[in-house]
């Protein structure tokens, strides 16, 4: 313990979770049932609970998940629509916190700043800053990090020629100019994402013209925003009950196309290919601004709910062109083509840049913790990382689905560690383990661009992070705690551990200004 711990006033907790948005919450729900003698607190460096929902104010802002999978098992997703818009989401989250009062563990405007594990102490020692710059300390037997794994306070933008000459509006969606008008007006998006398909569709309702820039297309598929098997069963069957059987059947249409999209991506490109045919009946040129250049599910697939984009494109309200960018203009952007599109407003909706435990400075026994440096144990923990769980969401599913599967093995961790004694654990791996790479399944731009610092992957389980809802939930429902990776009470190699295991990593190239 250092003089600093030593002498500070710490107040005493035995889980810290870290965020308020749906995996936060869902954590906080878990632990007040499960775990109610237990004292927790949220701590949220934003003002108001739903992470992402809250930050992300773009016209038509929704789910790229279906809700049966994506809302918490334990509160029935009970609307129409499958497909959610923003808004309803957090409404949803909302409802959640004042039916279960977890507004009383959460405390706003406070960010974590920094975490030490002690091993001697066998506790976390947690620096929170609130709104104002001042500090007080947490000491902590458990950190749950439920921050997501997206940075709030900055988006990619990639660095264009004549970025600064444009003398428009730019509108980042991750910070998106509030009452913006946009009626009547030309609008350029810059992009092929989730993103991308929502706003573009919103958008084109009431500008003049919107055209979607894409430096390469993305797989995009169309689905009806209601489903009729949940109308059916809704009419005589009880929610809870409605839910599971929707829940059910989403889950194993996530889990079937990711595999068959893996195993035979001919045949599922061809089927895209023949839906995108069908939907833009000729008005759009399906082989060059609808053909991937990568197989199924390599990338993120694309949600258009009632066939929005596809209606629109028809229209003539939406334009798409497929080319790098030149540069940007005064009165819009030149392609490489030599094309010029004038735009009254550009939004560069070009995707994410990660982040790690919401940017707090980790360390283990004074030592930095680097997550390039560890692996990724049961999709979870990390090697040689005591008393630490970081819920993260599958990138190829609903996020909810994998936050779930983690909640039940922290629940199942503390009660072992409570029946036997134990103060600290983590897994334990072998400096001559073999890593696979990537801990995620997508090679998405924001995923390709992070993995200088993401945590690895191994070559089998535990330590193969596996990216299916069922190998994962019976893994967690099924195997022991006690698995013989995992080490109880035992701290005495981490020193050594994170002292001598520190790589120098390069940053990426400097963005140019922020939108």
């Amino acid at each position: 313990m250092t003089d600093n711990q030593a002498n500070s006033n710490y107040e005493e907790l035995d889980v810290l979770i870290i965020g308020a948005g749906i995996s936060g919450l869902g954590m906080a729900y878990k632990m007040k049932k499960e775990r109610p003698y237990d004292s927790f607190a949220v701590i949220e460096a934003r003002d108001n609970i739903g992470g992402t929902w809250d930050l992300f104010k773009y016209p038509g802002i929704r789910s790229d998940s279906d809700m049966y999978s994506f809302s918490y098992s334990f509160k029935p997703w009970t609307d129409r629509e499958y497909v959610a818009t923003g808004d309803r989401i957090m409404n949803y989250l909302e409802e959640l916190t004042a039916e279960e009062l977890l507004h009383h563990y959460i405390r706003f405007s406070q960010r974590v700043t920094k975490a030490n594990w002690d091993s001697t102490a066998k506790r976390w020692f947690v620096t929170i800053t609130r709104g104002n710059g001042t500090e007080y300390h947490i000491k902590t037997n458990f950190l749950s990090c439920c921050s997501g794994y997206y940075d709030y306070e900055e988006g990619h933008l990639p660095e264009w020629q004549g970025y600064n000459d444009y003398k428009g509006t730019i509108a980042h969606p991750q910070f998106w100019p509030k009452d913006l008008d946009y009626a009547g007006k030309k609008v350029v998006v810059i992009g092929s994402g989730a993103t991308a398909v929502t706003v573009v569709p919103t958008m084109a309702m009431k500008a003049e013209k919107v055209t979607m820039v894409q430096r390469s297309p993305a797989y995009v598929v169309a689905r009806p925003s209601r489903d009729k098997l949940f109308l059916a069963l809704s009419k005589f069957l009880p929610k809870g009950l409605t839910n599971r059987i929707m829940r059910l059947k989403y889950t194993t249409m996530q889990q079937v196309t990711f595999l068959v999209s893996k195993k035979y991506p001919a045949l599922v490109r061809k089927l895209v290919r023949r839906m995108n045919q069908q939907e833009l009946k000729g008005a759009v040129d399906v082989d060059v601004h609808f053909k991937p250049k990568y197989n199924p599910w390599d990338q993120r697939m694309a949600l258009v709910p009632d066939s929005d984009l596809f209606k629109l494109a028809r229209a003539g309200k939406v334009g798409i062109e497929t080319d790098e960018i030149e540069k940007f203009t005064k009165t819009g952007i030149k392609l490489k083509s030599g094309k010029e599109l004038e735009a009254d407003i550009i939004v560069p909706a070009t995707g994410l840049k990660l982040q790690l435990w919401g940017k707090m400075d980790l360390t283990v026994d004074g030592n930095p913790v680097r997550g390039d440096n560890l692996t990724i144990y049961k999709g979870t923990m990390f090697s040689q990382v005591p008393n630490f769980l970081w819920v993260f969401g599958y990138t190829n599913s609903s996020w909810t689905l994998k936050a779930e599967v983690t909640y039940e093995y922290m629940i199942r961790l503390l009660n072992h560690m409570e029946e036997n004694g134990y103060e600290s654990a983590y897994p334990h791996l072998d400096d001559n383990a073999d890593e696979a790479g990537s801990p995620v399944a997508l090679q998405s731009g924001y995923i390709l661009r992070s993995l200088h610092f993401l945590p690895k992957s191994g070559d089998s389980f535990p330590w193969r992070n596996n990216d299916l809802y069922m190998a994962d939930w019976i893994a967690v429902k099924t195997a022991k705690i006690a698995d013989g990776t995992m080490r109880f009470n035992d701290c005495s190699v981490l020193k050594g551990f994170h002292e001598t295991k520190q790589t120098k990593v390069e940053p990426i190239s400097k963005k140019s200004k922020a939108a």
